[in-house]
């Protein structure tokens, strides 16, 4: 895979990634306080599932980001600290965001999604600055593991803001557990300090960075399109694996440790064993072999919807399996997207790619419901394995074409 290269930075390579650490964990801390443990809180203290589902907005910003991420390829908040610069400024407003929520109460609806717009912006802007980072000054041999630590932060960013969040909500009230948690988020924060850029500020001539520029590079467009595949059947049996357990007669508790318990794990486990796949046999097969795992995946779900097979074992194998297999995945596709980011813009390349698989992942979740009642499960689940398998067949296609032009330049 071509890529453009740039200088390394004068850090050292495991300072960098205890740095890359610090700012996925940063803005995985907030992020799930907002996803993971305000949603029950406000429905304990009874707010209607209605209100609750208008938390949906606090999404958009995540996948529209590409839209700004141009600015912060382009722009520097300081004049000695581009990437920086940017953490610093997003991470004290999120920590401001959280403190703004003392006043409100869980009960506050209006309030608590205006602030957590606000929260959710900051976030998305913070999230280009690190993956823009993490692209330009990883090398390529080290791409898998700093995605393996990305996976790994946002799995303690889950049990910080998400699981402890609700404990302290729990033993110790709103303000307590607000405080704590801003506290958290505060500490991450040194990360910024402790970055280094070797990225000098560009001539007034030099091409500014753009989605045009983005487009008009050929083996970028080409990745794009593996970003917009390969995930496509995923969306589709997420959104409605609860559902399908619930209606299959598997009780909620069951249902909540093995969600909690393969999301944690698998964050972990996952991340480093696909940064090890990565690095040992390439991105190219780690991918195929993904996929086809997710694939047989699907097909036991299907089996299942169409009682070809029964009981409760193979269905939490399968689900448990595809959560370590999700987390593999991201670990690869971003490994994948940070190989063909140009140095004069990798926040706004990386972004694009992974807001376009993200969008793909979400259309597929806002259908699942509507083919399943049409359809039923099985139909769902069907089309679900069948378009997984096109999705690596075309997606394999489309890297051994990249791999023989890159062979034919060379």
């Amino acid at each position: 895979m071509s890529t453009i290269t740039t200088s390394a930075p004068p850090i050292g390579r495991w300072r960098l990634f205890v740095v890359l650490g610090g700012l996925y964990l940063a803005q995985s801390i907030p992020s799930y306080l907002i996803a993971a443990a305000l949603p029950p809180i406000m429905r304990e203290a009874g707010v209607s599932r209605t209100a609750i589902g208008y938390l949906s907005l606090l999404f958009l910003p995540l996948v529209l980001k590409f839209l700004w991420a141009p600015y912060v390829d382009r722009l520097r908040p300081f004049a000695r600290a581009h990437r920086a610069g940017w953490i610093i400024v997003t991470q004290t407003g999120v920590i401001l965001c959280i403190l703004a929520l003392l006043p409100l109460g869980p009960t506050h609806v209006i309030g608590i999604i205006a602030v957590g717009f606000v929260a959710s912006l900051l976030i998305s802007t913070q999230d280009i600055a690190t993956d823009g980072y993490a692209a330009k000054y990883l090398p390529p041999e080290d791409r898998a593991i700093g995605n393996a630590i990305q996976g790994g932060s946002i799995a303690f960013g889950v049990v910080i803001g998400g699981t402890f969040g609700l404990l302290l909500y729990h033993y110790a009230g709103w303000t307590t557990m607000l405080l704590v948690i801003a506290a958290f988020s505060l500490l991450p924060l040194i990360a910024a300090f402790a970055m280094r850029e070797s990225d000098p500020v560009a001539p007034q001539q030099a091409p500014r960075p753009s989605i045009m520029a983005f487009l008009r590079r050929t083996e970028v467009r080409q990745v794009l399109w593996i970003a917009l595949i390969y995930r496509v059947s995923e969306g589709l049996v997420k959104a409605m694996e609860g559902p399908y357990l619930v209606d299959a007669g598997v009780p909620l508790n069951q249902i909540g440790y093995l969600s909690g318990i393969s999301a944690t794990t698998a964050g972990l486990a996952g991340a480093v064993i696909a940064a090890v796949l990565v690095r040992r046999f390439g991105t190219a097969t780690t991918l195929g072999l993904l996929g086809l795992l997710r694939t047989l995946c699907f097909a036991l779900f299907a089996a299942h919807a169409l009682g070809w097979i029964t009981g409760a074992l193979p269905l939490f194998g399968a689900a448990g399996f595809q959560t370590l297999i999700r987390y593999m995945e991201i670990v690869a596709l971003y490994s994948l997207f940070m190989s063909v980011t140009s140095s004069s813009q990798p926040g706004t390349d990386f972004t694009i790619l992974a807001c376009a698989q993200l969008i793909v992942y979400l259309v597929g979740s806002m259908l699942s419901g509507k083919i399943a009642d049409l359809m039923g499960y099985g139909p769902l689940f069907s089309l679900a394995t069948a378009l997984s398998a096109i999705a690596v067949l075309a997606t394999l296609h489309i890297l051994a074409s990249l791999r023989r032009q890159e062979t034919g330049a060379s």
